[in-house]
C-alpha cells in the first residue's frame, strides 16, 4: 500500500509510484482494452490509490484526445499523483519496454527474415492478425454504433476510404462535423448510451479525490506546456533536416509525416494504421503491405501501445533509405526519432488539459462530435481488416472500378492455402474459443512455424 504524504506533487512517494509504473510496463499486452484493464487492477483494485470513477473520469478524458488512450491515461494518472513529473515517468515507463522489445524484433526481421524459423512465425502470425482485426471490428461497433444513424455513418467511413481512397483525416474531420451538426438538431441520435444504474464503482480509494493532485488553469501555464512541448517535438526534426543540408530525407519525411499522424490518431491504433499503410506502403514505399501486416503481429506481441508498429515501419523505411549513414545506424535512428514525435504530442495534450477535464466532459455538442468520430472509425478498422484480408490471404492484388472508384480486390487464383488455413485456426480461436490475443498469437505462430517446416 502507498503512504499518503502531505507533498502537493507527490500524493504517494514518487519512488513507490515509480516502481508500480514499472510493474505495470511489463503486463501492458494485449491493446488498449488489456492495458487500461491492468492499470485498474493495479491502481485501483489493490494499491487504492485512486477510486474506480475518478479513474474512469480519466478514461473518458483520454477518450476525446488523438493518440493512444492507454498510455495517455498512464500520464494522467501520474500527473494526479505525483504531478508532472509523475506523470513523465508514468508515461514514459509505459512505452520503454516496447520500445526496447520492437527494436530488437525490427533488427532481427531485417536480419534474418529470410530463414525458415523467421518466415515461419511470420506465416502463422500475419493471418493471426486478420482475425485480431475483424475482433477488433465487432468489439467496437458493438459499443458504439446503438442506433441506425451511426451506423451508416460507420458504413459511410468504410466506403469513403475503400472506394473513393478519401484521407484519413478528412473521413474523421468530416464524421464529427456530422456529429456535431446532428447533436444541435437531433440531439437524441448522437446521445451516448445510459449506463447501469447502481454499477460497482470498486473499492474505496486510500486517497481521497480532493487529495489528488491538480492545477489552476492559466493562460501563463497554457502558453508555456506548448511552447516548451513544441520545441521538444520538433527539434529533432529540426537537427534531422540540418544534418542532410535543407534537404528531404528519410528522417525529415519520416518526422513530419508521423508527427502529423500523432494528432490525427483518433479511435486507437488499429483506426490510425489504415492511414499508416496507405502512406508507408502506397505513398513512401517504406514497406510493402505484408510487411505492414508483419509489423503489426510484432506490436500485438510486445507491451505497449499497438502504434508501437509504427516504429517498424520507420525502422525498415530508414534501413531502406539511408542517405550517406550506414543502413543500421539510420534504422535506428529513424525507428527512436518516431518514436519520439509520436508521443510527445501526449504528454503536451494531457498536461494542457487535464484541468479543463470537467468542462469538456460536460460539453452536449463535444461529445456529439466524438460519438460521430467513434462511429466512423468502426468503418476505418473494417476498411483495415479488408487490407490486411487481402495481402494476407493472397499473392496479388488489384484495383478495379469505374471513375473516382477505386476497389482493392484479390486476384482469386493467387490464394495462400497455408495463410487460409492460420488464418481459420485464428477465426476459431478468437471466436470460438475466445482465447486471448497473446494465446491466439502463440498458438498461429506454432502452426506457421509447422507449415513452414513440412511445405
Amino acid at each position: 500500500m502507498g503512504r499518503v504524504t502531505t507533498s502537493e506533487r507527490h500524493v504517494i512517494p514518487l519512488r513507490e509510484a515509480t516502481r508500480a509504473w514499472f510493474l505495470i510496463s511489463l503486463q501492458t499486452f494485449g491493446g488498449p482494452a488489456g492495458q487500461i484493464a491492468v492499470m485498474q487492477r493495479t491502481l485501483v483494485d489493490e494499491r487504492r490509490w485512486i477510486g474506480e470513477r475518478r479513474f474512469l473520469h480519466a478514461l473518458s478524458y483520454c477518450m476525446l484526445l488523438p493518440g493512444p488512450e492507454a498510455q495517455q491515461l498512464a500520464i494522467y494518472t501520474g500527473w494526479l499523483l505525483n504531478g508532472w513529473l509523475g506523470g513523465l515517468v508514468a508515461g514514459v515507463l509505459f512505452v520503454l519496454p516496447g520500445v526496447v522489445a520492437l527494436l530488437g524484433l525490427s533488427w532481427l526481421y531485417v536480419a534474418h527474415g529470410d530463414t525458415t524459423l523467421v518466415s515461419g512465425l511470420f506465416l502463422g502470425l500475419a493471418p493471426a492478425v486478420v482475425a485480431i482485426v475483424l475482433q477488433a471490428v465487432v468489439r467496437v461497433g458493438g459499443r458504439a454504433l446503438t442506433n441506425r444513424t451511426l451506423v451508416l455513418l460507420a458504413a459511410a467511413a468504410f466506403l469513403g476510404l475503400a472506394l473513393l481512397g478519401l484521407p484519413f483525416p478528412l473521413v474523421v474531420l468530416g464524421a464529427g462535423a456530422i456529429g456535431w451538426a446532428l447533436g444541435r438538431w437531433r440531439p437524441g441520435l448522437m446521445a451516448p448510451p445510459e449506463k447501469a444504474a447502481g454499477a460497482d464503482e470498486g473499492p474505496a480509494p486510500l486517497i481521497p479525490d480532493d487529495a489528488l493532485h491538480h492545477a489552476r488553469p492559466s493562460a501563463r501555464r497554457n502558453l508555456t506546456i506548448l511552447g516548451i512541448g513544441l520545441v521538444l517535438w520538433v527539434t529533432p526534426v529540426a537537427v534531422a533536416w540540418t544534418l542532410v543540408s535543407g534537404e528531404q530525407s528519410v528522417f525529415t519525411d519520416q518526422g513530419v509525416f508521423f508527427g502529423g499522424m500523432a494528432l490525427v490518431t483518433f479511435g486507437g491504433a488499429y483506426a490510425v494504421l489504415s492511414y499508416v499503410a496507405q502512406a508507408a506502403v502506397g505513398t513512401y514505399g517504406w514497406l510493402t503491405a505484408g510487411e505492414m501486416v508483419r509489423g503489426l503481429a510484432l506490436a500485438e506481441t510486445t507491451p505497449g501501445p499497438l502504434i508501437m508498429v509504427v516504429q517498424f515501419v520507420a525502422f525498415l523505411g530508414a534501413y531502406r533509405n539511408p542517405g550517406g549513414l550506414d543502413p543500421w545506424v539510420a534504422a535506428v535512428l529513424g525507428s527512436l526519432l518516431t518514436v519520439w514525435v509520436t508521443f510527445v504530442p501526449c504528454f503536451v495534450l494531457v498536461f494542457l488539459g487535464a484541468p479543463y477535464v470537467e468542462r469538456l466532459r460536460g460539453s452536449a455538442s463535444l461529445s456529439a462530435a466524438l460519438t460521430g468520430v467513434t462511429a466512423a472509425i468502426v468503418g476505418v478498422i473494417a476498411n483495415l481488416a479488408l487490407f490486411f484480408t487481402v495481402h494476407t490471404l493472397f499473392a496479388r492484388t488489384r484495383t478495379v472500378g469505374p471513375g473516382p472508384v477505386d476497389l482493392l480486390v484479390p486476384v482469386w487464383s493467387s490464394w495462400v492455402w497455408e495463410a487460409v488455413v492460420v488464418a481459420a485456426l485464428a477465426l476459431a480461436l478468437v471466436f470460438g474459443a475466445r482465447w486471448s490475443v497473446l494465446r491466439t498469437l502463440g498458438v498461429c505462430a506454432l502452426a506457421g512455424l509447422g507449415l513452414a517446416l513440412v511445405t
